[in-house]
């Protein structure tokens, strides 16, 4: 089991079950509870995103290592978690900066629908991480460093 994706992957899967924690202390009315679990799920996905980027830049990428004829499903499920989590990151700082200015009544209509975003895009990058790593080999790139200067 690769040590970094699985470790990065942990904390999208964390980020994941404390915004549905926080979904649930809300509606039970726990205004407070709520926002720590939700800045906590903010950071755990934040924590994913910084750990992801570093191992792209410094180790590089991942490809698809199964069969062949398998690759053009992954690489359709694989644009389609990219698009959903560049919609949910997106999502998540809007939600989140309407919460800190206290536009509660914007930060209520868009924060069920970013945390059903979020749900889905921890889902398939789980999904995306055992097709790499668990599922099938995986085949290692190079790093940016290499890729620029060889």
């Amino acid at each position: 089991m690769p040590f970094l994706p699985t470790i990065s992957t942990a904390f999208i899967v964390l980020s994941a079950i404390f915004i549905a924690i926080g979904w649930v202390l809300i509606a039970k009315n726990k205004r407070k509870q709520h926002k720590y679990v939700m800045i906590t799920g903010a950071i755990f996905a934040l924590t994913f995103f910084i750990l992801y980027m570093s191992r792209t830049i410094f180790i590089g990428n991942t490809s698809f290592g199964g069969p062949e004829d398998m690759k053009i499903f992954y690489t359709i499920f694989l644009i389609f978690h990219i698009i959903l989590a560049t919609t949910g990151g997106i999502f998540g700082i809007v939600t989140l900066t309407l919460a800190f200015k206290r536009n509660i009544s914007k930060h209520r209509k868009i924060g069920p629908i970013t945390s059903i975003i979020w749900f889905f895009t921890a889902i398939t990058g789980v999904m995306v991480y055992l097709l790499l790593y668990i599922i099938y080999d995986g085949e290692h790139g190079t790093n940016l460093f290499k890729a620029i200067f060889g």
